[in-house]
C-alpha cells in the first residue's frame, strides 16, 4: 500500500488571525474556501512538508487549542532562530545524549507543536 498522511485538522477560534500566523511562519496557502453553509476550510503547508494543515470554522468539533503537532527540522537551533525572526516565541531546547533536541510552541490559539531534530555541536 502507499499510504500518506492527508491534512491534519488544527481548531482554531479565530481562523483569519491563526491564518496570518501560519502565513508569517512560512506556511503555503494552498487552499481558502467558504462554502454556502457557513463552513471555511484554510488549508496550509510548511514548506518541504508534504502534509497540510487545516484551519476552518465547521471541520471539527475537537476545541480550539486542543492540537498537538510535530514538525521534524534538520536543525533546530536554525529552526528556532526562524520562528523568533517571524514573530513566534519557542520555548527554551531541550537537548539529548544523542546530539538531537526539542522545543515547542504554541500558535494563538494554544495549539501547541514540537519541533524536534538535530543540535549542531559547538
Amino acid at each position: 500500500m502507499d499510504n500518506k498522511l492527508e491534512p491534519v485538522v488544527v481548531p482554531v477560534s479565530d481562523v483569519d488571525r491563526c491564518r496570518h500566523f501560519y502565513r508569517a511562519l512560512g506556511f503555503r496557502l494552498d487552499l481558502d474556501r467558504t462554502d454556502g453553509n457557513g463552513r471555511r476550510v484554510v488549508q496550509l503547508t510548511h514548506p518541504g512538508s508534504q502534509s497540510s494543515i487545516v484551519l476552518g470554522t465547521g471541520t471539527d468539533s475537537a476545541p480550539p487549542g486542543s492540537a498537538r503537532t510535530v514538525l521534524k527540522v534538520p536543525d533546530l537551533e536554525a529552526a528556532r532562530a526562524e520562528l523568533l525572526a517571524r514573530g513566534a516565541a519557542p520555548g527554551p531546547m531541550s537537548r539529548c545524549q544523542d546530539g538531537s533536541g526539542y522545543l515547542t510552541f504554541r500558535d494563538p490559539d494554544g495549539n501547541q507543536w514540537m519541533l524536534v531534530g538535530d543540535v549542531p555541536a559547538r
